[in-house]
């Protein structure tokens, strides 16, 4: 019964400090990108207000995203704190509580906090990056997609059937694209692949030439194949409609990002920057877990923390994990990294301080 109201009460000192470290550090990123480009939309390009507020808020995931972990680390330490400042931890203590299990709360909340993030990256991140993403280029810039493109995927459904079509290269203007192959799933087994030098957009479809197709059987890998000089591709979608629908990297969701690494591996092209994405993806969302242990250690002091110091040490914990993220991941995307590796690096980094400064308190 006693841990139970010891679990609460630490609780109930996380939860103020991490409500405002999510508005607080929020506000932070608002107050010194946003707004100026915000003002720079209406008056230099003369948005509408609606317009900019769509653009606004579908902009505000990604932000909150990446406060998610500053804020855990804050809450923590101000909790913690405070808890040590007046000496609540010696308490806990001297009453046989151990030092990891007074901070077991904070670690379940890191964890869950990760977990929820995690979702928040997937599910809610890239469909509101990629509209944020439209309404700035075309409603706000008056800007139209580009005419040529690298590494575009489009998806087509029929019944039971599914088919994904990648090319290497995409050119808009003369309805053309180069280095494709088209992967044909039926009830969710890729049941043939075909693979085309170039394909012609000529009377309302696509014309692919020069190619093999080859029939794959369920657990039984290739069956048999066949070439041809020229076929028609049964995807309907013109050349104008492919370059409104492809996406970057940051607006796919793992899913899409890994068909398009299955496709590009198929042309033997670089997959470094879909992998550090990927790898991104759940990297900076694992972080929270990682700031918990790290705020929890640095809180625990013998004397009084304020909460400014509080918000100091976080800012220069949150400056020097972004500032190794940026290089590390820079090298992965670069291929001079392994992807893994590069994304990882600072969450391991991370977990070897935190658990040094732990077992450290631990005295």
């Amino acid at each position: 019964m006693h841990i139970r109201i010891l679990d609460r009460y630490v609780l109930k000192e996380l939860f103020y400090p991490f409500i405002f470290g999510v508005a607080a550090f929020s506000s932070i990123f608002i107050a010194s990108t946003m707004l100026y480009k915000i003002t720079q939309y209406i008056t230099k390009y003369g948005a509408p207000l609606d317009t900019v507020g769509r653009f606004f808020l579908y902009s505000l995931p990604e932000i909150i995203n990446y406060t998610f972990p500053m804020s855990m680390l804050l809450a923590a330490l101000m909790a913690f704190g405070k808890l040590s400042g007046s000496s609540e931890i010696v308490a806990m203590k001297a009453s046989g509580v151990s030092y990891y299990r007074i901070v077991a709360p904070v670690l379940v909340i890191g964890f869950i906090v990760s977990m929820f993030s995690l979702v928040w990256a997937e599910k809610v991140v890239p469909p509101s990056k990629n509209k944020a993403s439209n309404i700035l280029n075309y409603e706000i810039r008056h800007r139209s997609r580009p005419t040529s493109q690298d590494h575009i995927i489009i998806k087509s459904f029929s019944g039971n059937e599914q088919r994904i079509t990648y090319a290497r290269k995409f050119e808009e203007k003369r309805g053309r694209m180069e280095g494709i192959t088209i992967e044909e799933f039926e009830k969710g087994h890729i049941a043939r692949i075909q693979t085309a030098k170039e394909g012609f957009w000529q009377n309302g479809h696509w014309r692919i030439l020069d190619g093999t197709v080859y029939t794959i059987g369920e657990g039984e890998g290739v069956q048999s194949s066949a070439h041809f000089a020229e076929q028609v591709l049964p995807v309907d979608v013109s050349p104008r409609q492919i370059s409104w629908e492809q996406k970057d990297p940051e607006e796919m969701t793992i899913a899409e990002l890994r068909e398009q690494i299955r496709m590009m591996e198929r042309q033997r092209q670089s997959t470094a920057r879909q992998w550090c994405e990927i790898y991104m993806r759940i990297s900076i969302p694992l972080a929270s877990f990682f700031f918990a242990m790290i705020g929890a250690a640095l809180g625990t002091q013998k004397q009084r923390t304020s909460s400014g110091i509080g918000l100091g040490i976080s800012i220069i914990v949150i400056f020097l994990y972004y500032a190794v993220m940026a290089l590390t991941s820079g090298l992965g995307k670069g291929g001079i990294m392994n992807p893994l590796l590069a994304c990882s690096l600072p969450n391991i980094l991370c977990l070897f301080i935190g658990c040094y400064l732990m077992k450290k308190k631990n005295v």
